[in-house]
């Protein structure tokens, strides 16, 4: 029987990347992310290898759309092999000009989108006794970086959870598994929010990121 992987953050950059790796060895993929015109280009892509593809317009964040997500990737593909939720954002800026509002939105999409997902899926592969789970986290939930403390936090926060899940489930063939990138050349600062004291100083941050 196929393989069968879902991949939130699916229509661009790594997570794109990402599915059609999958797809070409041989795996059914599903895809979620917010822009449905995206998801439909990728999941094309992704029939053309020959594999089956399922584009299901999600905001991680959102508690319902995750469930209707892996609902609707159940009810296609009849399992989950493995879930891969890279799903992500970044804002750079020191932490008195980040608003409560950025935190907020840092942590529904990297910490919040990911137990969503977990609480989903994780159920059904201990019943079929087999899965992986592999979280997305960041060398910002490893290591401290400057001007980066609300990110830093989401993603120290996704890192604790992964490593403390995988003790959970040591006993279980449900793997949990976690991956760090560096800055990765890729459309992620379309997605990426810069603060300052001025206009002029957050964009002095976003030209440091695209540099790097």
């Amino acid at each position: 029987m196929t393989q069968h992987v879902l991949i939130t953050g699916g229509s661009q950059g790594a997570g794109r990347a990402t599915a059609l790796k999958f797809a070409r060895s041989g795996w059914d993929v599903t895809i979620a992310a917010r822009k449905r015109d995206r998801l439909q280009a990728v999941a094309e892509q992704i029939e053309a290898t020959g594999q089956k593809a399922l584009a299901v317009p999600t905001d991680i964040g959102v508690e319902a759309q995750v469930n209707a997500l892996v609902e609707q990737s159940l009810e296609t593909f009849g399992k989950i092999d493995a879930l891969i939720n890279n799903a992500g954002i970044c804002l750079t800026g020191s932490t008195l000009h980040t608003r409560t509002e950025d935190w907020q939105r840092l942590f529904d999409t990297n910490l919040w989108g990911c137990i969503y997902t977990i609480q989903a899926v994780l159920p059904k592969m201990l019943e079929q006794d087999e899965g992986s789970i592999i979280n997305v986290g960041s060398i910002g939930g490893k290591m401290p970086l400057p001007a980066m403390t609300a990110y830093c936090a989401s993603k120290y926060a996704l890192t604790g959870l992964t490593e403390s899940l995988r003790l959970e489930l040591a006993s279980t063939n449900v793997h949990l598994g976690m991956v760090h990138p560096g800055v990765i050349n890729s459309d992620f600062m379309e997605r990426a929010a810069f603060r300052g004291a001025t206009a002029a100083e957050a964009e002095s941050q976003r030209q440091q990121m695209e540099q790097a």
